[in-house]
């Protein structure tokens, strides 16, 4: 099931199977996707958070963290978004696009299973920051 949504980001797929994420992105199926969720205590249970990092991935806003067992996580707070992530627990998360193409929303409506928000937009994309057990890497 491949839901399409207006993420606190961009316009985005969100699916529990980072697989078909993929297949509709004509991307490799083993391309691993970012896992979004709002609430810290599902991302306790898929990472460990460097005890010195904690509080800045609190209250990071907009940005992923990739941690040292290669998962990608961004916790949502306060927007639409993470209300429709409540219910679902965490979902895999990718821009509404082709791989390396633009969004385009007719493109994105046929191929999404179910159509969450009614307006969509592309905006800034998260940052992305590396965490290691010592420090924290900005990657984009």
């Amino acid at each position: 099931m491949i839901y399409l949504a207006q993420t606190d980001t961009t316009a985005g797929f969100l699916s529990r199977d980072f697989g078909e994420i993929n297949r509709v992105k004509e991307r490799p199926l083993e391309k691993p996707c970012l896992i979004t969720t709002s609430k810290f205590s599902v991302l306790q249970t898929l990472v460990r958070v460097p005890s010195k990092f904690k509080n800045r991935v609190r209250k990071s806003r907009k940005t992923t963290f990739l941690y040292p067992n290669s998962k990608a996580i961004r916790v949502v707070k306060d927007c639409r978004h993470a209300k429709f992530l409540d219910m679902h627990g965490w979902l895999y998360s990718s821009s509404a696009n082709l791989n390396g193409a633009k969004f385009d929303e007719s493109w994105a409506r046929s191929v999404a299973d179910e159509v969450v928000d009614e307006e969509f937009h592309e905006s800034v994309a998260s940052k992305i920051l590396k965490v290691s057990i010592r420090n924290i890497k900005r990657l984009r």
